[in-house]
């Protein structure tokens, strides 16, 4: 065949689209060589080249779904976590509003103890404040009254037990009228 594309390339004119039969012959002869070396060098290295990339892709793959499934049982244990938390901030919360009632609770029974401590002081400060003008007014008036009741009877009223006898009777008999007063109403 070669022999015939040869013989033709020799009679005919030369073709420019075909090459002379000795350039076609080494031309084939390199394609074969090279094509050799390719099959038995380059393509093996290559192919495994190939394979290691396709054993890293794979197992880059195999430990992304590795890692995924680690990050979803990490997420997992984070929600549960969380959840944990959250359950716990909403004791600590019911803990604390209910030691804030009772805390209210105790101030309040507290102000009450110490609002009835003062008005039972001020009450007792009342009655003996009360009782305190009471003497002083029993005083003033017995005075005044003994003032009066001498210059009536033209006689000195000042014998100190004589007086007090008079004073005494004296303001006894008002607050019987007063009483009665009161009663009657």
């Amino acid at each position: 065949m070669i022999a015939n594309i040869v013989q033709l390339a020799a009679t005919e004119e030369q073709n420019p689209l075909l090459p002379p039969g000795p350039e076609l012959l080494v031309g084939l002869i390199a394609f074969a060589i090279v094509f050799y070396f390719f099959a038995k060098k380059l393509l093996p290295n290559i192919n495994r080249v190939l394979e290691e990339r396709r054993e890293a892709i794979e197992g880059g793959m195999e430990k992304a779904d590795a890692a995924k499934i680690e990050a979803e049982s990490v997420l997992e244990q984070y929600k549960a976590q969380l959840a944990e938390a959250r359950h716990e901030a909403a004791r600590l919360r019911q803990e604390a509003t209910e030691q804030g009632t009772a805390i209210i609770q105790e101030m309040k029974a507290e102000g009450q103890r110490q609002r009835e401590e003062i008005i039972a002081a001020g009450h007792a400060q009342i009655e003996a404040d009360r009782k305190a003008a009471a003497a002083a007014l029993r005083q003033d008036v017995g005075k005044l009254a003994t003032d009066l009741a001498g210059k009536l009877v033209g006689e000195s009223l000042e014998d100190h037990a004589r007086q007090s006898r008079t004073i005494d009777r004296f303001l006894d008999s008002l607050e019987d009228g007063a009483s009665k007063a009161e009663a009657t109403r």
